[in-house]
């Protein structure tokens, strides 16, 4: 997310993909990358033999900076030369809502160098007006390039960039040059060109400076950058071109975007190279400050203690929303932020259960109540998941056993048997690891599950066993069941596994919901199975230890009571991966290198080792770190720099990209927020020959110049933004503004009308409890998004109009030709 003083945007991407007919048309091994801009963020797995891949990836990731254009580059993965590009599919970010939420095909474009381009350059750019010694007048171009920011890495280096400064027209084409600063991305030129707005056919003897008209509006200034290639041909970064007429009363101070070339790919062709399948979800929010979204907050929070919960704001929300699921997300996180998300998913809960008959169908459908559930799950329990979940997976994942009991699936040479106990193996792990950790279950999830319990005994006091199944339904059937499934999902594996191994894995979660469900191992249940061979597979299963022991664990979890650990806990695993460290200089030999590590986080400590699964060769404690910020990029000329900062000198660690950089920073300030000694003020450069970079001061022990980003303990382990949550929630109820109003005439029409309701389809898919209760609180939505879309567009206006082309306030522009 990026934040400035009144807006922040969120932008988050989830892609998968699918390819077809890609050439050289020969069985090949292909990967794609997701590049913002051109930086590669993310890359699939390898598909091989193919020439229609399925990589069936999903990548969701909040992105940290400004970007252009999202990229998807198909490769040829080659073993002994480098990985040949063969395609990519370029969106610019203003086009992917056009994209958003739907399935497309888009025909790969072939890659050239010439419209590769990050970055932005900022110029400032004067007319002035000269007397010449004979009196005439003059006009004189003042070209001022002061810096460039984003530039891309090449060969995986900062470059040496240059930029040439042109004045161009039909007749003319003066060039002029700035130094080489040598390896960096973000260049400060701040040098300075004068040109002369005349031409060679305009001299006379009055005066050789005499501008005509027609000369201006064909006039243009060119910025090429260029990375200065040594002995080898220098390349292509990008180009802007502002025409000289827009300067005619002003000066203009901007940061421009760097363009592609024109007609820069314009050699190949583009319907030869295969085409790509993407499923991109895209969202960016634009969120005022804090004190806008009072009312609105306010009304959805006391949602809960609305009577009947069906004329609250929340619950009117999921009615207007064509997809329960758009609605579910933000309001989820936002009553779990303020801590009303108990007694809310227990009213939904409570009008669910009306409408349920039987006591075997509970909380089975895709209700408010089910998606409310669902969703807090996948949010507070990441690491209940992790603990349990994680190391049977693992084992797996990496040591696979055939376990196909399927007698049509079964490929030559498969024994049954073998099979069958294979999977037994992994299904006693996985259960037995599940019904042991109700200990590390969350204390909100915990608190949930005991209200379902009370609710679905009291919806049928006959039925014994529906307070479990009530339960069981979701932590077995919609939490580890879809957890063993999609492991990736819930972030317990890095990359989908294979085919045999997902197929090992959906045979454990439909074993898993069968042990899960309450009596499902009576020999009534196991006559209901569509399958045969999973029947078979069940009969060895018919002990009271599993009935027994899932009641126990459903008991556990659906208490109130505190739980305190039998014994010291084990650390869980957080996060892992290659990235570089500078030496920290803790011998007086050896220069201060970048050496590539393995990093591990874990709830106790942060570690780096040689090579992974190899002993730590350095470790800190999490107890012991004070502070976890970006490093200026000025301090090495490294871009995506981050420094840990604990009881001795600063370390000093570099990503591989950006969304990497900030997920560790996220991650090692998530598990650090809570540390007695953490710091307030930091140095966002590093200690360099003899003093700090940012301030200049000598003693390497000297405070900090700069305010911590997070120097104030959070009162939750859960980072959530409320007001961004809050506006998500208002730009839903704008966009279904007609469903409020027809909502709003099916409450007056019930609520005024006596006798046989007119018109029913207007109104029949609302659920309409009392009339006037909705209707009041649907005035009072309609009242608070009116005031909230006046306060949006005096913002739009006011930033409009103070933001004319090229000026600070709207500091990246797109191209002028």
């Amino acid at each position: 997310a990026e934040k400035i003083p009144s807006e922040q945007q969120l932008r988050q991407i989830m892609s998968w993909y699918d390819a077809k007919h890609l050439v050289p048309n020969k069985m090949r091994d292909f990967f794609c990358t997701i590049n913002l801009d051109q930086e590669e963020v993310f890359r699939t797995q390898v598909v091989e033999k193919s020439l229609s891949p399925y990589f069936g990836e999903e990548f969701y990731f909040e992105i940290p900076r400004t970007f252009q254009w999202l990229s998807f580059y198909i490769y040829d993965k080659s073993v002994l030369q480098k990985d040949l590009r063969i395609g990519k599919v370029s969106i610019k970010k203003e086009d992917l809502c056009n994209y958003t939420g739907k399935e497309n095909w888009f025909m790969l474009q072939p890659v050239d160098s010439n419209s590769e381009v990050q970055g932005k350059v900022h110029l400032e750019l004067k007319l002035n007006e000269l007397i010449t010694d004979n009196g005439s007048v003059c006009q004189q171009l003042v070209v001022h390039i002061k810096e460039c920011h984003g530039l891309p890495l090449i060969n995986g280096q900062n470059c040496d960039p240059y930029a040439t400064v042109s004045l161009v027209g039909p007749s003319r084409n003066d060039q002029k040059k700035t130094k080489v600063k040598k390896k960096t991305s973000n260049p400060q030129f701040n040098e300075t060109f004068y040109f002369e707005v005349t031409r060679s056919s305009s001299y006379t003897k009055k005066s050789q400076f005499q501008v005509e008209e027609e000369d201006i509006e064909k006039l243009e200034v060119r910025v090429d950058l260029w990375n200065n290639g040594n002995l080898v041909q220098d390349i292509f970064l990008g180009e802007i071109k502002v025409p000289v007429k827009v300067l005619r009363n002003d000066s203009f101070q901007a940061w421009y975007l760097l363009q592609p070339r024109e007609n820069g790919n314009k050699s190949s062709k583009t319907d030869d190279l295969g085409s790509l399948r993407l499923n991109i979800c895209y969202t960016e929010d634009c969120v005022l400050p804090s004190e806008y979204y009072t009312s609105l907050r306010n009304l959805l929070l006391k949602s809960a203690d609305v009577q009947p919960i069906s004329a609250s704001a929340a619950y009117i929300l999921s009615e207007v929303c064509r997809d329960k699921y758009d609605a579910v997300l933000p309001l989820v996180r936002l009553l779990l932020h303020h801590h009303k998300l108990v007694p809310f998913v227990a009213a939904v809960a409570e009008l669910d259960l009306k409408d349920t008959q039987e006591a075997n169908t509970i909380f089975r459908g895709n209700t408010l109540a089910t998606r409310c559930v669902d969703e807090m799950m996948k949010i507070v329990g990441k690491h209940y998941l992790k603990v349990t979940l994680k190391p049977v997976i693992d084992e797996i994942c990496e040591s696979p056993k055939p376990c196909e009991i399927d007698p049509i699936k079964l490929r030559e040479g498969d024994n049954v048997e073998i099979n069958m106990e294979n999977l037994r193996y992994y299904v006693d792990k996985v259960f037995r690891e599940i019904v042991r950790s109700s200990i590390s279950c969350p204390t909100l999830m915990c608190d949930v599950f005991y209200s379902l319990r009370h609710l679905a005994a009291k919806r049928f006091p006959n039925d014994p066993h529906v307070q479990y199944s009530a339960v069981s339904s979701f932590v077995f059937l919609r939490f580890f069941a879809v957890a063993v499934v999609s492991p990736h999902t819930f972030h317990l594996r890095p990359h989908h596994p294979d085919a045999q191994t997902s197929r090992t894995l959906t045979l454990i979660s439909k074993a898993i919901q069968t042990l899960g469900s309450w009596g499902s191992l009576t020999k009534t249940k196991l006559s209901s199975f569509k399958e045969t061979f999973m029947c078979e597979f069940f009969k060895t299963f018919q002990e009271e230890t599993f009935t027994e022991s899932v009641k126990k664990f459903l008991d556990d979890v659906s208490s109130t009571e505190s739980k305190e650990p039998s014994g010291v806990s084990e650390p869980v695993h957080l996060k892992e991966g290659e990235m570089y460290k500078r030496a920290q200089g803790r011998t007086r030999i050896g220069k201060k290198n970048f050496k590539k590590r393995w990093f591990c986080l874990t709830s106790r400590e942060f570690t780096y080792h040689k090579q992974q699964d190899k002993e730590p060769i350095f470790t800190i404690p999490i107890k012991n770190i004070l502070a976890v910020e970006k490093l200026d990029e000025s301090s090495f000329n490294k871009k995506n720099m981050f420094q840990v900062l604990h009881g001795e000198k600063p370390l000093y660690i570099q990503a591989n990209n950006c969304v990497e950089a900030s997920e560790w920073i996220e991650a090692l300030c998530r598990v650090t927020r809570c540390n007695q000694k953490r710091l307030s003020f930091y140095h966002p450069s590093a200690f360099l020959n003899g003093n700090w970079l940012c301030c200049k001061a000598t003693i390497e022990s000297s405070e900090g110049c700069a305010r911590c980003t997070a120097d104030v303990p959070a009162d939750t382990q859960i980072e959530i933004d409320g007001d961004r949550e809050t506006e998500r929630i208002y730009s839903l109820f704008t966009i279904n503004r007609s469903k409020l109003q027809k909502l709003e005439e099916a409450c007056g029409s019930i609520a005024v009308y006596q006798g046989p309701r007119k018109e029913p389809d207007d109104y029949s898919n609302f659920t309409i409890e009392d009339s006037v209760a909705t209707f009041h609180t649907l005035q009072q939505i309609i009242d608070i998004v009116e005031k909230l879309n006046e306060s949006h567009e005096k913002y739009q206006k006011k930033r409009s109009s103070s933001a004319k082309y090229g000026s600070e306030e709207n500091p990246i522009v797109g191209k002028v030709s």
